[in-house]
C-alpha cells in the first residue's frame, strides 16, 4: 500500500485558515482575559497565556504530523484509537487528579491532560468505523445497540468521573445518528422528554401527572378512536409520568448541591448573585458593558479587574463581548457559523461513508460545545463547564479539537484520490 501524500490544492483551505483565525484570536483573549500591566511578557509560562502558547506550537506540529501521514491509517487503527482513549479514562480512578470536584484529570509533570477531551475523537473514528463496515444496515436493532454502547461507554465512565458537562457532549452524536438513518421522532422524543424534564423541575409531579391525563383525555375525546391510539395514548401516559417522578427523584438524590443550585438560579427558582448565580451575573454585566463596539482590546473593566470567573476558559466569550462589542461577537458567531457549514459541505461531497460519519461527529461536537458555552454566558444554559473550542484556555481541549479537525482534513485531502470507499 502506497501512502499518497495529499496535494496543497486537495486541502480544504478555508477551514483550515478559520482554525488557524480562531486559535491566534483565543489567545489574544486568553492573554487579555487575565492581562497584568506589570507582566506584560506573552511567553510568560506561570500565566495561562504562555501555557497556552506552548500547546498551540504542540496543536501545530501535531496538526502538520496528522496531514503527512497515511489517511488510512486512521480507519485502520481507529478501534485501537477508541481503545486508548477508554483505558486513559479507566486509568484516572487510578493515577487521576481532582480539580475543581472533578477527577478527570491525569497529571504529567507540570501539566494536566483530561482523557475525556481525547475520547470525543476517539469515539467519532471508532462510530465512524462500525457504521462503515461491510453489510453494516442502520435500520437492524443490532446495529442501533452496538453505536448506543460505543456512545454510551465512555459517557458513563466520565459521568463517573463527575464530569458532566464533557458526558453530555456525547449526545450530540445522536445528530450524526440522525444523518446515518435514525427516525426524526426519536429526536422530536427527546427534544419532548428535555421539555418534560423542565417542567417537572419548575411544577409538582403530581400537577404535571394530572395535566398529562386531562390532555390524554382531550385527544381521545376529538380524535378519532382506536384500539392502537387508545393504548398508545395510556402508554405515553404513564411511561410520562413515571419520567416525571424520576427526574425529580435524580434532581434531589444523584445530583450534588452546587449543581441543583445552577438550575435552580437557571430555572429562576432561586437568586444567589454572590454563588452560583454570580459567574452568569457578571458575565452578562461584562458583554452588556461592551455596547456596540466594545471597549477596545486590554480596555475590558471585567475583564482587568477579575469579575468573571473563569474568564479565560469556560467563559472566554465574555472577553469578546466587553472588549469588540456586538459587533465583534456577531463577527465571531458568523464565523463559526461559516466553519460549521464548511465542514457540513466537506462531510456531505465524502465518497466514503466512514469519512462522511467521522466529518458529522465533528460538526456534532462543536456545534454542541458552540451552543452550549454560548448559552452559558448568556445564562441561557447551565453551567457546565463547557469550553468554546479553539479559544478557550486548556491544553487538553485545543490538542483535541485540532486532532478532532486535523484528520477530517486529511480524510478529506485525500477524496479525489480514492479509487473506491471504505464501505
Amino acid at each position: 500500500m502506497t501512502q499518497q501524500q495529499p496535494k496543497p490544492a486537495h486541502i480544504d483551505w478555508i477551514s483550515l485558515t478559520l482554525y488557524v483565525v480562531f486559535v491566534i484570536s483565543g489567545l489574544l483573549c486568553i492573554y487579555a482575559s487575565v492581562f497584568k500591566e506589570t507582566n506584560p511578557n506573552i511567553y510568560d509560562m506561570d500565566m495561562n497565556y504562555g501555557k497556552q502558547l506552548l500547546w498551540i506550537v504542540i496543536s501545530s506540529f501535531i496538526a502538520l504530523l496528522i496531514l503527512l501521514v497515511d489517511e488510512k491509517l486512521f480507519y485502520a487503527f481507529a478501534y485501537g484509537f477508541y481503545g486508548i482513549t477508554i483505558i486513559l479514562l479507566l486509568a484516572t480512578f487510578v493515577i487521576g487528579a481532582e480539580i475543581k470536584g472533578s477527577s478527570s484529570w491525569i497529571r504529567i509533570g507540570g501539566f494536566q491532560i483530561q482523557p475525556a477531551e481525547f475520547a470525543k475523537f476517539g469515539t467519532a473514528l471508532a462510530l465512524a468505523k462500525f457504521l462503515s463496515g461491510y453489510n453494516i444496515n442502520f435500520k437492524d436493532l443490532k446495529v442501533k445497540l452496538i453505536c448506543y454502547a460505543i456512545i454510551a461507554l465512555p459517557m458513563i465512565i466520565i459521568l463517573l468521573q463527575n464530569e458532566t458537562g464533557s458526558a453530555l457532549v456525547f449526545a450530540s452524536f445522536s445528530l450524526v445518528l440522525y444523518r446515518e438513518g435514525l427516525p426524526g421522532w426519536l429526536l422530536l422524543g427527546g427534544v419532548g422528554l428535555a421539555i418534560l424534564a423542565v417542567l417537572a423541575l419548575l411544577f409538582p409531579p403530581l400537577n404535571i401527572i394530572i395535566f398529562l391525563g386531562v390532555l390524554a383525555v382531550i385527544v381521545l375525546v376529538f380524535v378519532r378512536r382506536t384500539t392502537l391510539l387508545i393504548f398508545l395514548t395510556i402508554g405515553v401516559v404513564a411511561i410520562s409520568s413515571i419520567y416525571v417522578s424520576t427526574v425529580n427523584y435524580a434532581f434531589e438524590n444523584v445530583l450534588q448541591a452546587h449543581q441543583r443550585t445552577r438550575i435552580n438560579v437557571l430555572l429562576g427558582k432561586e437568586v444567589d448573585l454572590k454563588g452560583a448565580g454570580y459567574n452568569v451575573q457578571q458575565s452578562l454585566i461584562a458583554i452588556g458593558s461592551g455596547g456596540a463596539f466594545g471597549k477596545g482590546y486590554l480596555e475590558g473593566t471585567q475583564n482587568k479587574f477579575r469579575f468573571v470567573p473563569e474568564q479565560s476558559t469556560d467563559f472566554i466569550f465574555c472577553t469578546i463581548g466587553e472588549e469588540f462589542g456586538f459587533l465583534g461577537s456577531l463577527i465571531f458567531v458568523i464565523l463559526y457559523m461559516l466553519l460549521l457549514y464548511r465542514l457540513l459541505v466537506m462531510a456531505e461531497r465524502q465518497r466514503s461513508k466512514f469519512n462522511r460519519v467521522y466529518g458529522y461527529s465533528i460538526i456534532a461536537i462543536l456545534f454542541f460545545h458552540f451552543l452550549i458555552n454560548i448559552g452559558m454566558t448568556l445564562g441561557l444554559m447551565p453551567v457546565i463547564g463547557i469550553p468554546l473550542p479553539f479559544f478557550s484556555y486548556g491544553g487538553s481541549a485545543l490538542l483535541s479539537f485540532t486532532i478532532l479537525l486535523f484528520i477530517f482534513i486529511r480524510l478529506d485531502a485525500n477524496r479525489v484520490n480514492e479509487l473506491k470507499s471504505f464501505e
